[in-house]
């Protein structure tokens, strides 16, 4: 049984955004989470929520082979039953990794997950004076979460899709009214 927390909460919501499984050493499952450099302050808060997570686990920084991006990772078989794919059995895209139930269930623990899902595969931007939040993903299951748990916070998100070259469809999840009120309600930060 998954013992339920914001901090678990947020760190799904990182690892289906910039999170990557696998098990090199045959023995324990890695969570790595690749992060630009120009994000201290999002990298020592996944780092601090893991570590609060696995404390008897060591964490890592290590610099990735872009210069520009780090790699933040732990190991442990507890993640097998936290993360909502699993190692070894294709990509998320492949697996359709989603946001867990319990999750969706409870207003907490949303908002923490959609902070981890927008800190990694989201932007804060400004467009012709006007302040927007894009969540931007492939995994149609995972935008419809996205979407519903902005919705559950009483604010109007709407979705937008595009087909790439390579024929996959991107979705575009956009907050664009009472946009700063939105990042407020869930302690969103982009530095």
């Amino acid at each position: 049984m998954v013992e339920k927390s914001t901090t678990l909460a947020y760190i799904i919501g990182v690892a289906l955004g910039d999170g990557n499984l696998s098990c090199p050493n045959g023995r324990a499952t890695r969570l790595r989470v690749t992060c630009d450099v120009k994000y201290p302050d999002i990298i020592v808060e996944i780092k601090d929520a893991l570590i609060k997570l696995f404390p008897t686990n060591r964490v890592s920084i290590v610099t990735n082979r872009k210069e520009s991006c780090i790699d933040i990772s732990v190991y442990s078989n507890k993640l097998n039953d936290y993360i909502p794919w699993k190692v070894g059995k294709g990509s998320k895209i492949e697996q359709q990794a989603h946001v867990p139930d319990w999750i969706l269930k409870e207003v907490k623990f949303s908002n923490a997950c959609l902070k981890g899902l927008l800190q990694t595969d989201g932007s804060i931007y400004t467009d012709r004076n006007y302040l927007m939040v894009n969540f931007t993903n492939l995994i149609k299951p995972l935008v419809d979460d996205v979407y519903k748990m902005i919705e559950v916070l009483q604010f109007r998100p709407k979705l937008y899709q595009s087909t790439q070259k390579n024929g996959n469809i991107k979705y575009v999840v956009r907050v664009s009214k009472d946009v700063q009120n939105f990042i407020n309600s869930i302690e969103l930060s982009k530095t």
